[in-house]
């Protein structure tokens, strides 16, 4: 018996000695000091602190997306994503520890003409001594599966609360779209109808009836084009809070939303490495550079300690009282020969880990694209809607001036028409410039991982406990 927990105590000791596979290192990705496409000293000043939506002020976008992250199905369906994980963490992290059974062999048996019962009861115990480190590099590889499965879901909840948003700038778009169609097929109505009682008295020709008439069609017919466009998008927005179609609460004008805030000066490109999608791509490799250790440990022996205490008899009554049994081994088990079998599945680890090697690097890559384009983005646009607000107070001010050279009769009626229709398309300009503006900072939100810190995304990032049942 001292010879065996010797043995025992000893093989422990080596367990700790030796992991095959080499340790994780990030690889090194050349990430310039600030994006390209932004100008100035970086500052430590970052949008991507705090949850985007709260910039716009709208209570009505908070609570659609609260909802969302509560009810919609993506956000539940990542959040069991996550539990599958953890529950496969919990499985290979139940190979460290020794496993416990018992036994009961009932065996009927004839000898000498005469018929004897054998009753075997006895508890086992069996433990794979981690010599190479096989069963460490297994829990490594499935500790970082569960951690990218909550930046995962960090990431899904990111790419809700962005389509919430932007579906519902949308619908704003939309809302204001009809009001000026309202507004302009209600103007070119009186305009039509002075125009026929004029033609029906004589003073007006048939022309600028029939113009007036065109326009007045034109314009009547976006109204149910656009209030089908408004159910289709409220309908998106039910889908993304996972409830049924129905209508949506408004809040703030598209108009009186606030302007979206200008991007600090040399924004550190470093953020980037927080966002939740790349997090997720480096625990990936991280479990892939673990997958190769496993594969090498393949290579080694496997010691397994087994030990047995119970009793036999042929009376149940006496199984224990004849005395118990015991037995204590070891089984040591490597390989000789299998066709190259083990060396083949080293070269799939490595050329695994190498995928995700490139997928991580080209993931930062593609992460420093979408925010240097989305940095301009939103510049441009800054740009467009100056410019275009421009175009529609000079719009404004042509239309009453051409009114009042009507109304002296220094102008036909042509130019009236033409005026206001300039100035219908100039609105609508206008509103979608502003929807592309606001929807463009979502996406620059999105692209730098930010506004993920909500109560329901957060975590220690620490190993969960192995589920007890």
């Amino acid at each position: 018996m001292k010879r065996a927990i010797l043995i025992l105590l000893t093989t422990a000791a080596l367990a700790g000695c030796k992991i095959a596979g080499p340790n994780y290192q990030r690889p090194p990705v050349a990430i310039p000091e600030q994006f390209y496409g932004a100008n100035g000293m970086a500052t430590p000043a970052s949008l991507a602190d705090a949850p985007w939506w709260d910039v716009f002020g709208d209570p009505t976008l908070r609570s659609l997306i609260d909802e969302a992250l509560r009810n919609g199905y993506d956000a539940r369906i990542a959040a069991a994503r996550v539990e599958e994980t953890r529950a496969r963490y919990g499985v290979v992290n139940a190979d460290r520890y020794p496993t416990v059974g018992y036994e009961i062999n009932p065996t009927r048996q004839r000898v000498g003409g005469k018929g004897t019962t054998i009753l075997i009861a006895g508890a086992g115990i069996s433990w794979e001594a981690d010599l190479w480190g096989r069963i460490r590099r297994q829990n490594e590889a499935g500790l970082a599966l569960y951690l990218a499965s909550e930046e995962g879901q960090r990431a899904a909840l990111l790419t809700l609360t962005s389509e919430v948003a932007t579906a519902y700038f949308d619908l704003r778009e939309l809302d204001a779209e009809l009001d000026i169609a309202r507004r302009s097929t209600k103007t070119f109505q009186e305009t039509y109808d002075l125009f026929d009682r004029q033609l029906q008295g004589g003073t007006a020709s048939g022309l600028e009836t029939s113009r007036a008439e065109a326009l007045l069609a034109n314009e009547s017919a976006e109204i149910p084009n656009l209030e089908q466009q408004i159910v289709a998008q409220e309908n998106r927005i039910n889908f993304l809070l996972g409830r049924p179609p129905g209508p949506i609460a408004r809040g703030a004008a598209l108009a009186d939303l606030p302007a979206p805030p200008t991007v600090p000066a040399g924004l550190p490109s470093a953020l980037l490495l927080r966002r939740p999608d790349l997090r997720a791509a480096e625990q990936q490799l991280i479990a892939a550079n673990a997958n190769i250790g496993v594969a090498e440990a393949a290579f080694y022996p496997t010691l397994t300690l087994t030990g047995l205490a119970g009793g036999q008899s042929s009376d149940l009554a006496k199984l224990v009282s004849h005395g118990p049994a015991w037995s204590i081994g070891a089984d040591l088990l490597g390989p000789i020969y299998n066709h190259g079998r083990l060396r083949n599945q080293r070269r799939v680890a490595v050329a695994q880990f190498e995928q995700a090697r490139l997928q991580y690097e080209q993931d930062v890559m593609n992460a420093l694209g979408e925010v240097s384009t989305s940095i301009v983005t939103m510049d441009r646009l800054a740009a467009a809607e100056h410019e275009r607000t421009r175009a529609l107070r000079a719009n404004q001010e042509a239309v009453r001036l051409v009114n009042l050279r009507y109304a002296s009769g220094l102008s036909a009626y042509f130019e009236v028409l033409d005026a206001m229709e300039q100035l219908l398309t100039v609105e609508n300009n206008v509103a979608r410039t502003r929807r592309d503006r606001l929807e463009e900072l979502v996406q620059f939100y999105r692209a730098l991982g930010g506004g993920w810190k909500t109560e329901m995304a957060t975590s220690s990032m620490t190993p969960p406990a192995p589920p007890t049942k």
